[in-house]
């Protein structure tokens, strides 16, 4: 069996002293928590549900920030830069986190990314305005046969959830529409209710945050969205999409295992609170439940599964 040195075991126990530490009376005051795009999306909704929990579950408040910019790359491209203390978590997204890296350098690789939790998942729609001369999925893809490309959406980001679904969405119909990427989803809503664009391909939860101001034409799920029973899914129009977005919690790749253990413990606690799962479905979200001890194995098969993905829309590894 191969010996460590003294130095070595030295810096191993004071490793863990300090994580022991740490840990001890953890949190003992506010936790600053990034999210990596624009206020009103669903990153924001979903982390103002979650901030009173915080309260409840730990007696600290989380201080929430916005660092938007590269469809979030901005962000995770800078995590690992502060200290791994375990007062710094980051939302983080699915397939956001995956799809970046293969595109080009973004700063950062999926596996340098320490992700803790997934929590909830959010089904992509398209989404018209009230008004839209769209009634139904058929009524947009005929006008987008009849002229290729002058369909416009809106969506979170390049390489998002939103951007993947209207590629395959395009494949699978048979048109050609433009995807005009934004900031986020607040930024997205602006330019649909402003009607810079022909529609959006969102989420679910537009469907339910915006009301009466705009009509959902499909949903990307098997069943019907409970929150949106008049939204069809677009299985019902001979179009297999079955796809959304994972959002999930971050944290620095330099936090101690006990310290990463102790954030998804309390990502768990609150997204098992009956309370937060009905504020959860009401607005229009999926509950998922992927803690720290299922996150290699969850990982290693959505990257499987979205590489494959991008392989058929001809995206290039670095």
């Amino acid at each position: 069996m191969k010996r460590i040195s003294k130095l070595a075991a030295a810096t191993l126990i004071g490793a863990a002293a300090l994580a022991g530490t740490a840990l001890a009376g953890y949190p003992e005051k506010t936790i600053n928590y990034i999210i990596p795009f624009g206020p009103g999306g669903e990153s924001d909704i979903s982390a103002r549900l979650q901030e009173p929990y915080f309260k409840k579950f730990t007696g600290q408040s989380v201080a929430i920030q916005y660092k938007a910019g590269a469809g979030g790359a901005a962000a995770w491209s800078q995590i690992n830069s502060v200290p791994g203390d375990g007062y710094t978590i980051i939302g983080t997204n699915l397939p956001h986190i995956v799809l970046q890296p293969l595109m080009k350098d973004v700063g950062y690789k999926t596996n340098e990314l320490a992700v803790v939790y997934w929590f909830h998942y959010t089904p992509d729609a398209i989404i018209v305005t009230a008004d839209s001369p769209y009634k139904t999925l058929a009524d947009l893809i005929a006008a987008a046969k009849k002229t290729p490309g002058a369909i416009t959406f809106t969506g979170s980001g390049t390489n998002s959830a939103n951007h993947l679904a209207q590629q395959r969405f395009d494949k699978l119909a048979g048109v050609k529409t433009t995807y005009i990427p934004s900031k986020g989803t607040g930024e997205s809503n602006t330019a649909l209710l402003g009607k810079h664009v022909s529609a959006a391909f969102s989420y679910s939860t537009v469907g339910t945050q915006l009301g009466k101001q705009v009509r959902c034409l499909a949903v990307a799920m098997d069943k019907r969205h409970p929150a949106l029973p008049d939204c069809p899914t677009f299985k019902e129009a001979g179009i297999n999409l079955v796809s959304g977005a994972y959002r999930g919690i971050g944290v620095p790749n330099t936090t101690p295992k006990p310290i990463q253990q102790a954030i998804s413990d309390l990502i768990g606690k609150i997204n098992h609170d009956p309370a937060f799962i009905k504020a959860m479905e009401d607005k229009g979200f999926a509950m998922v439940d992927v803690p720290l001890a299922d996150m290699p194995k969850f990982m290693s098969e959505m990257q499987k599964q979205y590489e494959d993905i991008a392989h058929q829309m001809g995206i290039k590894k670095r």
